[in-house]
């Protein structure tokens, strides 16, 4: 693979990450101050905290993807790469979910099928790239966390 190649499917890669990335920041404009207002678990994290760890997050995620691709291609990783791209639109759909809509329930639903589609998606990256494996568990480790306070929060604002 030539560089131009492969700097050009990273490039895709970002791009797809920040799609998704961007899809949740301008669906919900007041997600800090909408956070702060509701009901929260003890071990809720501040809202400060979201920012930097998406954006770690997101960097990973976009790197994951381009390293699958780049050792076996789009045929040799379809099954892996088709979960990707799928846990990335249930990642996108998550937050106008659960600040935009305020359906919580709903949102909680989605994280599950989410961290679902996740799972399958890092199994099949530590199969086809081990590397890329190792990328996504801190995302498969927030998304459980995510998962968690989703649930806690829903049930703390139930009714009200």
């Amino acid at each position: 693979m030539t560089v131009e190649r492969s700097a050009a499917g990273l490039a895709a890669f970002v791009l797809a990450v920040t799609a998704a990335a961007l899809i949740g920041v301008f669906s919900a404009a007041e997600t800090a101050d909408e956070y702060a207002r509701l009901r929260q678990p003890a071990w809720a994290p501040p809202s400060w905290v979201f920012g930097p760890v998406w954006t770690v997050l997101y960097a990973t995620i976009a790197l994951a993807g381009w390293d699958v691709w780049r050792r076996l291609g789009w045929r040799g990783s379809r099954l892996a790469l088709t979960l990707y791209f799928g846990q990335l639109v249930l990642n996108a759909a998550w937050t106008p979910l659960f600040f935009a809509a305020d359906l919580r329930g709903l949102a909680f639903a989605e994280i599950v099928v989410l961290w679902l589609v996740l799972s399958g998606t890092v199994a099949a990256f530590f199969r086809a790239a081990p590397r890329a494996g190792w990328l996504m568990v801190p995302y498969w480790a927030w998304t459980t966390f995510a998962a968690a306070l989703n649930l806690a929060v829903w049930q703390l604002n139930a009714g009200g």
